[in-house]
């Protein structure tokens, strides 16, 4: 039984150790909202909204969910559910277009289940799919930089740090030289993808040659480079290069479709975006047992957001490098202890010996960083 007795809300600011730049937005200190769940016997469960602090990449912002999660959290606060099933019915049927919204929640109370079952949140998530992998390989995604020679620079350090795939940010006329210096630093047998974030037109025809011109590198992907499944099946048709959806998947409907129209040939998932781990699980399943390959994403997550990712990532669908950097690509000083880290091969652990995420919060340096805070609780 899930009995929640209240939901915290704050909001934090974490400078980030360098800008990042894509097709819609520079990001320099990312605006977290974490969610503190507590159940009626007193456990706890830390989780992370990913929405940014403006609109572009998903019409959620940071603000627009600050405002509807309390309205989320009363529906479920102090209710009893048999099921996690239940408790994802019931915030799907209530709000079913706020995925990043009600995803915290969501995945929150997979956490406190997980601890309440003394399994670790890998363990928990693979329960009748399997054992968790022990490690997950980690790739980078590497912001627009002013100048071809700056980008081949950041990423001849990624390959040097071991980072088993690179991806980088591209947009309409910043894009083939780019990309053209980046293979050329790093070599044929590195890993090398692009992700356009929907910044391109196939009513645009430089838009479409330059799309087409980077089959010349042998690309791992091009990710989302268009908005709509019709647009990226034309796409598709025309191009060797596999394309990877990313926005344009919310549920396994959406990879259904994908594989009918033959609009794109591998899945990003992203667990915060698509409504959490029960979305996310049958996307998995879907992709699965359509032989997609899959990868897990990240919206520059504190190392909470992190735990969610790495968990979900141990599931075996995931067979392509996500990204799942360290802290250490992100932040002076994370949230957690331990930071998150990489090997030298480029893989991060997943946590097995401890109930729930497998990392302990910093609630001091929280605390240092809140901007605002609410709670909601039992009446």
């Amino acid at each position: 039984m899930i009995h929640l007795s209240s939901i915290r809300l704050l909001e934090i600011e974490l400078p980030l150790k360098e800008s990042f730049r894509t097709a819609q937005s520079t990001t320099s200190t990312r605006r977290v909202i974490l969610l503190e769940l507590t159940d009626a016997d007193g456990m706890s469960a830390w989780s992370e909204c990913v929405a940014e602090s403006e609109r572009g990449y998903s019409d959620e912002t940071v603000d627009s969910c600050w405002t509807l999660l309390p309205e989320i959290a009363r529906i479920i606060v102090d209710r009893q559910m048999s099921s996690l099933q239940i408790a994802n019915a019931i915030l799907w049927e209530e709000y079913p277009e706020n995925r990043m919204s009600r995803a915290p929640i969501e995945m929150g109370i997979w956490n406190i289940a997980a601890q309440r079952d003394n399994k670790s949140l890998a363990a928990f998530v693979n329960s009748g799919i399997g054992e968790p992998g022990g490690r997950v390989p980690a790739g980078i995604a590497i912001g627009m930089h002013d100048t071809p020679d700056a980008l081949a620079a950041r990423c001849v350090d990624a390959a040097a740090a071991g980072y088993q795939r690179i991806k980088v940010k591209i947009s309409p006329g910043h894009d083939v030289e780019f990309v053209r210096a980046a293979r050329a630093a790093v070599g044929p047998e590195v890993m090398l993808g692009v992700d356009g974030n929907r910044s391109y037109r196939m009513d645009r025809d430089d838009d479409v040659s330059a799309l087409i011109a980077l089959d010349e590198f042998d690309l791992c992907m091009i990710e989302q480079p268009l908005s709509s499944h019709d647009e990226s099946a034309a796409l598709q048709h025309r191009i060797k290069t596999p394309i990877c959806l990313d926005e344009s998947i919310s549920d396994s409907n959406d990879v259904r479709d994908m594989i009918e129209m033959d609009s794109g040939r591998m899945v990003n998932l992203k667990p915060g975006r698509v409504g959490g781990f029960t979305e996310s699980i049958a996307i998995h399943n879907t992709c699965v047992a359509k032989s997609i390959p899959l990868w897990c994403g990240g919206m520059n997550e504190t190392g909470i957001g992190r735990a969610y990712n790495v968990a979900l990532a141990s599931l075996p669908g995931f067979t392509l490098p996500g990204d799942l950097s360290p802290s250490s690509r992100y932040w002076q000083e994370d949230i957690v202890i331990p930071e998150w880290t990489m090997d030298s091969a480029g893989f991060i652990d997943v946590p097995a010996d401890k109930p729930g995420l497998g990392v302990e919060i910093n609630t001091a340096l929280i605390d240092r960083l809140t901007t605002r805070e609410a709670k909601i609780t039992a009446t």
